[in-house]
C-alpha cells in the first residue's frame, strides 16, 4: 500500500505541475499536449518498475482512474444536454427550415465520401504490406473475445436490415434517447430536437410574442449549457494524462512487436487519411495547418480516451470557437460523425480485415471486382454501424460477413486493438470536424474571422 501511495503522490505531482501551468500563457492544446506526454512516460515507467499486471501497478491504476475514467464520464455526462440544446438553437434560428436538407446531405455526403476513401486506403495498406491472416495464433485471450463477439456481438447485426436502421432513428421516445438508452439515441435526439427547432421557426411566423420568448428561453438553454461545457472542458489536460498513464502502464510491448507490421500499416493508413482531410480543407478554402493546429485538443482527447461520442462536446466547442462553423452545421457533423462515416472504425479497419482474410477463403484480394464490392459494403455498413453500437468491432463483424468472410480474425488482434484504436477514434473524430468545415465553407456560412483568428485562449476564458 506505501508503494502505491507514493505512485500516486507522483501523480499528483503531475496534476500540481499542470495546474501551475494553467496559470501562464500556455494555449490549451499545448497544455493537453503536456498532459499527454507527461502521462505516457509515467505509465512506461509504471510498467519499468512494475511489471505488467503486478498488484501494485493494477491498484495504482484503478486509483488513476478515477481521474481518467471521471473525466470521460463528465463529458458523457454533457453529451445529450450539449447535442439537444445546439441543434434546438441552430435550427430554430434558422428561419428556413430547407436550409436543414442542404446542411445534412452536404455534412453526410463528406462522411460517407471519406469513409470510401479511407476503406480504399485500408485495402492499399493490406496490400503493399502483404498483411495477411494466416499464421496468427490463437491463445486463451483471443479464444474468450472470439466467444464474447459470438456471443453478444454478432447477435446485433446478425438480423440487421436497412429499414430497420432508418426507423431507429425516428425517436419513439425522446425522454429514454435523452439518457442514451439505445445505440441510435444520438441521432434520435438530433431529430427530436430538429423538429422542436422547426416548430418554434412555424411558432415565431405565427405568434411572433410567444415565438420570440420561446427563442429567448433557447438561448438561455443554450448558454447554460455552453458554460457547463466550457467548465468541463478546463479539465482536459488532467484527463489525458491519466487515460495515457493507463494506455502506456497496462500495454504488452511484446504483443505489439508480435503484430508489429499490422500496427504500422494501420498507422501510415491512418496518417494518409489525415492528409486526405487536409486535401479536402484545402480545396474549400482552409489552410489545413491553422485547421489541425486548432483542433489538437479535441484529436489529443479522442487518441487517449478511443470514444468519438465523448468526444462530441470538444467537437462542437472547438468547431464554433475555433473554425467560425455555425452551431448547426457544428452540431450535426460531430454527432453524426460519432456514429456514421467514421473514417477510422468503419472504413480503414474492416476493408484491412477483409483484404487480411480473403486469401485464407481461396478469394484473391487483388480482384477489381471484389475490391469494388468491398468499398460499397464498407461504406454502406458505416451507417450500419449506428444501429448497432460498437465502433470498429460492429463494423467488421458487418463487413467480413457481408463478403462471405470469417470473422474470427477480429478476435485474433485483441492484444493490439487498444493501440490501432486511439488512431483510428482520433481519424474519426478529424473526420466529422472536417466535415462540418467543409460544410461550412461550400454554404458560404463560415466566421472568416474566428478561423483566422491566433487566439488559443477562446475556449478556456469564454
Amino acid at each position: 500500500m506505501a508503494t502505491v501511495l507514493v505512485n500516486l503522490l507522483i501523480f499528483a505531482a503531475l496534476i500540481v505541475v499542470l495546474v501551475r501551468l494553467q496559470g501562464g500563457r500556455l494555449s490549451l492544446s499545448v497544455r493537453v499536449f503536456v498532459g499527454l506526454i507527461l502521462g505516457t512516460l509515467f505509465g512506461i515507467g509504471l510498467q519499468l518498475v512494475y511489471g505488467n499486471g503486478t498488484p501494485v501497478l493494477k491498484t495504482t491504476i484503478d486509483w488513476i482512474n478515477v481521474v481518467g475514467n471521471g473525466y470521460v464520464q463528465l463529458l458523457q455526462m454533457v453529451v445529450m444536454p450539449l447535442v439537444f440544446a445546439a441543434i434546438l438553437s441552430a435550427v430554430s434560428r434558422l428561419y428556413d427550415a430547407s436550409a436543414l436538407g442542404r446542411i445534412s446531405v452536404l455534412t453526410l455526403g463528406t462522411l460517407l465520401i471519406t469513409t470510401a476513401i479511407a476503406a480504399f486506403v485500408g485495402v492499399v495498406m493490406a496490400l503493399a504490406f502483404g498483411l495477411t491472416a494466416e499464421g496468427l495464433t490463437q491463445g486463451a485471450a483471443e479464444t474468450a473475445r472470439l466467444a464474447a463477439l459470438e456471443t453478444n456481438y454478432a447477435p446485433k447485426v446478425a438480423d440487421l436490415t436497412v429499414p430497420q436502421l432508418l426507423l431507429s432513428f425516428i425517436p419513439k421516445n425522446p425522454f429514454a434517447d435523452l439518457t442514451g438508452a439505445n445505440p441510435t439515441s444520438i441521432i434520435a435526439v438530433v431529430v427530436f430536437a430538429a423538429f422542436l427547432g422547426v416548430a418554434a421557426i412555424r411558432l415565431v411566423r405565427r405568434d411572433e410574442e410567444k415565438g420570440r420568448s420561446l427563442l429567448n428561453l433557447i438561448d438561455i438553454l443554450q448558454a447554460w449549457i455552453g458554460q457547463l461545457v466550457r467548465l468541463i472542458m478546463v479539465l482536459t489536460p488532467y484527463g489525458v494524462m491519466a487515460l495515457m498513464t493507463k494506455m502506456a502502464a497496462t500495454s504488452n510491448a511484446s504483443d505489439i512487436l508480435n503484430l508489429g507490421k499490422f500496427v504500422v500499416a494501420s498507422y501510415l493508413g491512418l496518417g494518409i487519411m489525415f492528409v486526405v482531410h487536409a486535401v479536402l480543407l484545402s480545396l474549400t478554402g482552409v489552410n489545413p495547418l491553422v485547421f489541425f493546429r486548432k483542433i489538437v485538443p479535441a484529436l489529443t482527447f479522442a487518441f487517449s480516451s478511443r470514444s468519438s461520442a465523448a468526444t462530441i462536446p470538444l467537437n462542437v466547442e472547438i468547431q464554433t470557437r475555433r473554425l467560425g462553423v455555425p452551431q448547426t452545421i457544428a452540431s450535426f457533423s460531430a454527432s453524426f460523425g460519432a456514429t456514421i462515416g467514421q473514417n477510422g472504425c468503419a472504413g480503414l479497419y474492416p476493408a484491412m480485415l477483409a483484404v487480411m482474410v480473403a486469401p485464407t477463403v481461396g478469394i484473391n484480394p487483388l480482384d477489381p471486382g471484389w475490391i469494388m464490392t468491398l468499398l460499397a459494403i464498407v461504406t454502406l455498413s458505416s451507417a450500419g454501424v449506428a444501429g448497432v453500437g460498437g465502433g470498429a468491432t460492429m463494423a467488421a463483424l458487418i463487413v467480413l460477413p457481408a463478403m462471405g468472410l470469417p470473422v474470427t480474425l477480429v478476435a485474433l488482434l485483441i492484444s493490439v486493438e487498444p493501440l490501432i484504436d486511439m488512431g483510428r477514434t482520433a481519424l474519426n473524430v478529424s473526420g466529422s470536424m472536417t466535415a462540418g468545415t467543409v460544410t461550412s465553407q461550400i454554404l458560404g456560412q463560415t466566421d472568416k474571422a474566428v478561423l483566422q483568428s491566433r487566439d488559443e485562449h477562446s475556449l478556456q476564458n469564454a
